[in-house]
């Protein structure tokens, strides 16, 4: 189920906030302009879908916000807990870092620690299936994908370029809670 939990950024021992309650994550998060919405993953895709089905399957709900948003571009990301770049890919998103554009994220299947850094504070996101996810352009943040990776995410992109972080050198990622821990 997905969660929302806030520290301040001086403090990663004990949460200032938390809530379970899509509709409540998504009213916390619209407060710093992050946008987080329950759709619905209604197509059965199995154990480990390629890329091209996982498009077709969602090309309606991209479509929608291709529209509205004007993104150039889209991909699948999926990890298994056997994919031997998984340690490589996980330390690197774990980085604090920025994009010059929106990070928008839609879960397909299994789930991901979204953590952003902004306005003195810590707010994790634990999104999983069904969950949509924009962070705004230049927001610092980072990514958990826990130590045994099971998710399946469409990433939409204002540039052709796809995923360009810009890495911030702060370790503070490092003293925060990691998805399953």
């Amino acid at each position: 189920m997905s969660a929302l939990t806030i520290f301040s950024d001086q403090d990663p021992s004990a949460p200032i906030w938390h809530s379970r309650d899509g509709g409540e994550i998504a009213t916390e998060l619209n407060k710093i302009n992050v946008r987080f919405e329950r759709w619905q993953a209604d197509r059965e895709l199995g154990d480990n879908p390629q890329p091209a089905d996982v498009i077709s399957a969602y090309q309606h709900e991209i479509d929608k916000l291709v529209a509205e948003k004007g993104y150039q571009s889209w991909d699948v990301i999926s990890m298994r807990p056997d994919n031997e770049q998984r340690e490589v890919l996980r330390t690197k998103f774990l980085s604090e870092h920025t994009h010059g554009e929106d990070e928008v994220r839609f879960f397909v299947d299994g789930a991901g620690l979204f953590c952003l850094h902004l306005e003195g504070k810590i707010f994790q996101i634990l999104c999983e299936k069904n969950d949509l996810i924009s962070v705004p352009a230049n927001t610092r943040h980072w990514f958990d994908m826990g130590g045994s990776p099971s998710f399946t995410a469409i990433r939409l992109f204002d540039n052709v370029e796809g995923w360009v972080a810009h890495f911030t050198g702060d370790k503070i990622a490092d003293e925060y809670p990691r998805l399953g821990e």
